[in-house]
Order: C-alpha cells, then sequence, then structure tokens
C-alpha cells in the first residue's frame, strides 16, 4: 500500500464529511497523484448534493471514478489536477488533469490521465472537464462565420461556452443573464451582456444553459426563423414548462440535445474523449478563463462550503479546492 489520503464523500442529502482512505501502490500502468487542485462544478455537484438525481439517470451521471450510489453514501466529483508521484517515466513529476472526485491522493490508470500543457496554470486546469462540456456543445451546435448567437445562462457552462465563442471569427455573441452582476464576467469574456428582457433577437443559435424553464422560453424566443437552441441544461427532478403552443411550429424551431458523455455526431469516429480533453485544455492558455474561477477554500472546509454552495449563499461559478503540500 502506498499510504493513506482523504476524501470528501457526500454522508447523505445535504451532509459531506472528509473520510480517511487507504490508496493502493501503482502497478506497472498506473500512476500515483498527489492533488493541487480540485474544483466543484457548481450546477451538476450542488444537484447531487441535495440529493437530486432522478432514478431514471443515476446511472448516466455516475462520474467515472465515482464510489458509492446515488443519493448517498457517494464520492463525486471530477474536476481534478494534480502532480504525478508515481508512474511511467514520462508522466512522473507531470502536472495532469483527471476526472476524479475530491481526494487529497489516488491510483488512476495512466491513460486516464493528461497531461496539462507548460502554459496553462493548473489553478485554471481544473476547468478543463467543464471546457470539454463547451467544446462537445459547440460541436454539436456548428456556429458559422459572422453568427448571431446568444448564449442564455451565466453559470460555469454557459460562461465556458461564451468564452469560447468570443474568440469566433466574425460572430456577435451576447451573454444572457438574469442576475446583472453577470455583466462584469461577459466583460471580462469579451463578449456583450444582456438582461433576459433586454436580449438581442433573430439569433441564428441559442444556446441554454440556465437550467430554468424561464430560461429555455426566452431562449426560444430570441431565435430567428427556423434557428436552433442548443440545451445544454441539467435539470436533474425537476419539471420544465415551454411554450410550444405558441410561435414554436409556426417559426419552425429546433431544441437540440447536447451532453458531454458522449461525443457529438458531427465528430463521432473521428475524434476520440482524449482529443477532446487535449483541446479543451489548449484552450485555457487564454487567461481569460480565469474569470470562471470566483473563489477558493482548503480542502478542510469542503464539509462546510457546499451547503453554502447549494444554498447560494456562497456565490460561485467554478469555486476552487486547494490541498495541503505533503499530503
Amino acid at each position: 500500500m502506498t499510504g493513506d489520503a482523504r476524501a470528501f464523500w457526500l454522508a447523505a442529502p445535504g451532509r459531506g464529511e472528509i473520510r480517511p482512505v487507504t490508496v493502493a501502490t501503482p502497478g506497472p500502468d498506473e500512476v500515483l497523484v498527489r492533488t493541487l487542485y480540485s474544483g466543484v462544478s457548481r450546477g451538476t455537484e450542488t444537484l447531487v448534493f441535495r440529493g437530486g438525481v432522478p432514478q431514471s439517470q443515476q446511472a448516466a451521471m455516475r462520474a467515472p471514478f465515482q464510489e458509492g450510489d446515488f443519493p448517498a453514501p457517494v464520492k463525486y466529483g471530477y474536476l481534478n489536477v494534480g502532480v504525478v508521484e508515481q508512474g511511467p517515466a514520462e508522466l512522473l513529476g507531470r502536472t495532469v488533469f483527471a476526472l476524479y472526485p475530491h481526494q487529497t491522493r489516488y491510483v488512476v490508470p495512466a491513460d486516464a490521465v493528461t497531461v496539462v500543457p507548460d502554459g496553462v496554470p493548473a489553478s485554471r486546469a481544473v476547468l478543463a472537464g467543464t471546457v470539454e462540456t463547451a467544446v462537445n456543445a459547440l460541436w454539436d451546435a456548428a456556429p458559422l462565420v459572422g453568427d448571431r448567437i446568444a448564449v442564455v445562462g451565466a453559470g460555469m457552462v454557459g460562461a465556458s461556452v461564451a468564452a469560447v465563442l468570443a474568440r469566433f471569427p466574425g460572430a456577435r455573441v451576447q451573454l444572457v443573464d438574469a442576475n446583472p452582476e453577470r455583466a462584469t464576467l461577459a466583460a471580462a469574456l469579451g463578449v456583450d451582456f444582456a438582461l433576459p428582457a433586454a436580449a438581442t433577437g433573430d439569433c441564428d443559435l441559442v444556446v441554454h444553459a440556465s437550467a430554468t424553464s424561464a430560461g429555455l422560453t426566452r431562449a426560444l424566443e430570441l431565435l430567428a426563423p427556423e434557428a436552433t437552441v442548443v440545451e445544454l441544461s441539467w435539470y436533474g427532478d425537476r419539471e420544465v414548462s415551454v411554450p410550444l403552443g405558441e410561435f414554436f411550429h409556426s417559426r419552425r424551431l429546433v431544441v437540440k440535445s447536447s451532453q458531454v458523455g458522449g461525443i457529438a455526431p458531427a465528430r463521432r469516429g473521428r475524434r476520440s474523449y482524449a482529443d477532446r480533453l487535449a483541446i479543451a485544455l489548449d484552450l485555457l492558455a487564454d487567461p481569460i478563463f480565469d474569470a470562471l474561477l470566483t473563489g477558493e477554500s482548503p480542502f478542510a472546509e469542503l464539509p462546510a462550503v457546499m451547503p453554502r454552495l447549494t444554498s447560494g449563499e456562497l456565490p460561485a461559478l467554478c469555486h476552487l479546492i486547494s490541498y495541503p503540500t505533503g499530503e
């Protein structure tokens, strides 16, 4: 055995705790990683924390290295950056990203980690999983040069999409959110901002990520005839009401789902999950993504931080968790 580590577990809906774990000695095709940072993806992880994963989606919602089952007890998370302490020579000492929960040290197959490019700080690299979602969404959306695009919902996923689109040639990109304070975020990303009522319509494409019925309704209202909403929201156990009896049919609108668990059909067979994640990490060389890192707490405080993130008392996009050196 390599030794002891500590991991964050959801003991029961609404209550987390840090538990000791024993980490096995890595095999010949495995790596031992010491965590530097993990990230709390506020939308998905707070839904899990409150016990909101529907029974029908519990298998689909499993994280790659999850332990336990929904609703609890469960060890859940998927934004982890650390240093390889044991493993193949080409990985030894390298900073890597893995879809691993919040844990001080862990062992995974060597092919489950992706080397973080030299120009990407370890703290920013925790965003790789969310930027990967944005990459997949834009493979699904297939925007064109000069498109008029709205991103409805300025949370972690919506902001990641807007950050990628901010560099898209000739596009008019507007980030739409009910919180006027998100205007500062939009400015940092280099895109326009609007409150829902003031958003510019006649859009060729709308990406929806607010996880609300009101947001999806507004996304449909912003479309030009025969245009498409790409739906990225995860609603969990909440019902969604959408006005499909009004202008939906007469304007021949489209609602298209996108989910990071599968490669977008437009790239399936030509790009792998590893390719997609590598693209996300390359994009993170741009410091504009630092605008998505909105707070930081030490690992020991995570049981107290998660309820505050879930209630909204602690506002956040991606909340960084830092780990003590030497653990």
